[in-house]
């Protein structure tokens, strides 16, 4: 998680881009809810490689909503890219791994890992047009033989999602070591695909295992989208929203219990934080994170930030933390 968000700003000036508010919870919360399935045989450590400046808010979100998990923390300074990241974690990377991104979600069943032998597993998800994203090549056996950045045609469309196995941390880290020796860098940044496929080289078995959801919380519009898909999948809250008087739902929606609403039509596709005050508006499809301040304004596909105000007509907003618009 130790990018610096740009693309979600103006939130990102203010928090980590991990911290930004999903479906009544936080992205980090998805993100960590996705190793539930994790055997619990395993001695379940986590590793949070972040930003300069994100550790101090990343720790007091963990230790107020997940004191039970043990977590270590490790600084990129300079974005060097995804394989430098987790080269300056390799004190913690021992034994079996897991790889994920912060800013995409995915549905799976990792129990299986309980019983795996492979060396490495990718997820992978089947798109219409691969060309801007990675792919995994396979051989007829159904091995991986080599992951490709951006491929020029659509005949694999087979794209990895941001989330690996590793049967061996420290062979990760040796193939890091190697992809750095031989400069295998784009931009100035060393990306995982190129460890892979040296690990590829050196006769590690890998295979892929197919998603149906894959959630993507690294810009706006898609933040917004995984929003929709969780308050469709179990995470509104509509009927006790429904029973607030002067409160008019279109389900699903997510509203805190500690929010304030008042002569408000909200819904479909929205979540309100705790302590957001809406009054005489009426909202859809968008994220309000906490202590948000709405009055008599027409909302949709906005994003306000924690304490932002906004009074008056609109369309659509897209306001930081502590802004204000009248």
């Amino acid at each position: 998680m130790a990018g610096f968000g740009t693309r979600m700003r103006p939130h990102t000036w203010s928090k980590p881009k991990s911290l930004l508010p999903l479906a009544g919870k936080t992205v980090l919360d998805y993100v960590l809810a996705q190793f539930n399935s994790v055997p619990a045989s395993f001695n379940i450590e986590y590793v949070f490689i972040v930003g300069p400046g994100q550790q101090t808010a990343i720790e007091a979100h963990m230790r107020q909503h997940h004191p039970d998990l043990t977590v270590h923390y490790v600084v990129q300074e300079v974005m060097r890219g995804q394989s430098d990241a987790l080269y300056l974690a390799r004190e913690h990377l021992h034994g079996p791994m897991l790889m994920a991104f912060s800013d995409t979600l995915i549905e799976t069943d990792l129990s299986f890992l309980a019983h795996t032998d492979l060396d490495g597993i990718a997820w992978v998800k089947p798109v219409p047009d691969p060309r801007r994203f990675g792919v995994a090549e396979v051989n007829a056996e159904g091995w991986v033989t080599r992951l490709i950045e951006k491929p020029q045609d659509l005949s694999n469309n087979l794209v990895v999602v941001g989330f690996y196995y590793f049967r061996s941390g420290e062979a990760l880290i040796e193939a890091i070591a190697e992809q750095m020796r031989r400069g295998l860098a784009l931009r100035g940044e060393y990306f995982l695909a190129d460890a892979i496929n040296i690990l590829l080289e050196r006769g590690a078995r890998f295979r892929t295992q197919k998603v149906d959801i894959w959630l993507d919380a690294g810009i706006p519009e898609a933040l917004l989208e995984t929003n929709r898909y969780l308050l469709e999948h179990g995470h509104d809250n509509s009927a006790e929203a429904a029973q607030r008087p002067g409160v008019t739902v279109v389900p699903p929606v997510y509203v805190h219990p500690e929010a304030r609403l008042n002569n408000v039509v909200i819904g479909p596709h929205v979540s309100v934080g705790r302590g957001c005050v809406l009054e005489s508006c009426v909202i859809s499809n968008s994220i309000l994170d906490e202590e948000a301040l709405i009055r008599d304004a027409v909302l949709k596909a906005s994003l306000l930030g924690r304490r932002a105000r906004f009074e008056g007509s609109a369309h659509r907003l897209n306001l930081g933390d502590d802004a204000w618009v009248k």
